[in-house]
């Protein structure tokens, strides 16, 4: 069988799914529960200043009948006194010495701050030190958080501070709340972070009670912007994972991929556009610790079934795949394939092409129901009528090239080809 163990920055855990910083990692009952479940590890929810959380702290976007496919929270970093989390830190690492313990950080900016918070914590024993760059919501206003995320300067001097003093690894949190998060990585890697980990929260307002005209979550009539989570950020984290994964700067550090990860073909999607392990929150969240067996099963029988013998074996294999636009094969075309032993006669292709593409599919009128095709003369192969389509298989898009050579914008351009070959 696969073998699922890793070690991201030399930090051992029987498998590369975490729990990342987050209500489900604030103490000790719910950690261990993780634990017990089977998690690989954990990182400890944001230790720093004392702060007060706000009730209430939680609300969701639902879309088309479906619950949360986003998640939005307005909670701060842990307000719990310190030597509470520590002493519980100590024990949970005592009673699962196999386990991965990060703990995620974030100091007053100044140096004898983070200098103070990183002694103490490493010397409590953990695996390694997450700087907490991202957090979106209330720790901004303080200065702290995305606010030192979204300045290359600011990041690279803290990060300088902590490693005067760190001896253990050090993971840096960077945020999406930012147009590139690549200044900002190689920034903190050039002082010496030995990983990244992303994406933190976007910031966001989930939606309104339109019989209160109070934005959600309600707290005594008013409400804040909140830090947005959950299925619908995955492909945003996917591409700024991307990005760091393609520059040369930043190509070679571990990547820990955070952001909407719910199944484990997430997971594998994440590792394969370059990440060492995922952190999960929400789906936990969401769904309780014991999601962990669908997870470790769902990606183990996928390596299997695919030859992969561990997580490096696939790791980053995607990536070269990504490229520009201008890149792109020009005389690669496809079009669609209605198959009409699995089409229910639904129509809804031919409304979404018809209305707002190319007109592309015919209606045949008839009884019982009506008969669709493809216009393949027409068909631009944009894939909206897949998308569309309710019945799995049942529209498929095959290749018509328009060229047997590769070519890209730019030689299309040098060439002075008429646009209408195209």
């Amino acid at each position: 069988m696969a073998n699922l163990q890793s070690a991201f920055l030399g930090i051992k855990s029987p498998n590369p799914f975490w729990l990342a910083s987050g209500p489900p990692t604030d103490k000790k009952i719910n950690v261990l529960r993780a634990f017990e479940a089977g998690w690989g590890g954990v990182v400890w929810k944001t230790l720093g200043t004392q702060v007060k959380n706000v009730s209430s702290r939680y609300s969701s976007l639902n879309f088309t009948g479906r619950k949360i496919a986003g998640f939005n929270n307005i909670e701060l970093i842990s307000d719990r006194p310190l030597e509470i989390n520590l002493q519980e830190i100590r024990e949970v690492m005592r009673l699962f010495p196999d386990r991965a313990m990060v703990v995620s950080l974030m100091a007053d900016n100044d140096r004898v701050s983070w200098h103070e918070l990183v002694k103490r914590v490493q010397d409590n024993g953990a695996h390694g030190l997450e700087l907490n760059f991202g957090c979106p919501h209330g720790m901004v206003e303080r200065g702290m958080g995305a606010t030192v995320g979204q300045d290359p300067d600011i990041a690279r001097m803290i990060v300088e501070w902590v490693m005067e003093v760190a001896v253990l690894p050090v993971i840096t949190k960077l945020t999406p709340n930012v147009h590139s998060v690549v200044p900002v990585g190689k920034a903190v890697v050039e002082a010496g972070s030995h990983g990244l980990s992303l994406i933190n929260t976007i910031q966001s307002v989930t939606g309104i009670d339109l019989d209160t005209l109070i934005p959600n979550p309600n707290v005594g009539g008013h409400s804040a912007f909140g830090g947005y989570c959950g299925p619908a950020v995955k492909p945003i984290a996917l591409k700024f994972i991307t990005t760091l994964a393609q520059d040369e700067a930043t190509c070679r550090t571990p990547i820990s991929g955070i952001g909407g990860i719910t199944t484990w073909k997430d997971a594998v999607e994440f590792i394969l556009l370059g990440a060492g392990n995922v952190q999960i929150c929400t789906a936990a969240m969401l769904g309780g610790f014991r999601i962990i067996r669908d997870l470790c099963d769902g990606m183990n029988n996928w390596m299997d079934e695919k030859g992969y013998s561990t997580i490096d074996d696939f790791r980053g294999l995607s990536v070269p795949h990504l490229t520009r636009w201008e890149e792109l094969d020009l005389n690669f075309h496809v079009v669609a394939d209605i198959s009409q032993d699995k089409c229910i006669h639904c129509g809804l292709c031919y409304i979404t092409c018809e209305d707002t593409s190319h007109q592309a599919i015919s209606k045949e009128d008839g009884f019982p129901y009506n008969t669709y095709k493809i216009k393949e003369e027409e068909c631009v192969g944009c894939n909206l009528c897949k998308i569309v389509c309710p019945v799995d298989g049942c529209i498929a898009m095959k290749e018509q090239r328009k060229g047997a050579e590769y070519l890209n914008w730019k030689e299309f351009q040098e060439r002075g080809l008429p646009l209408s070959d195209h």
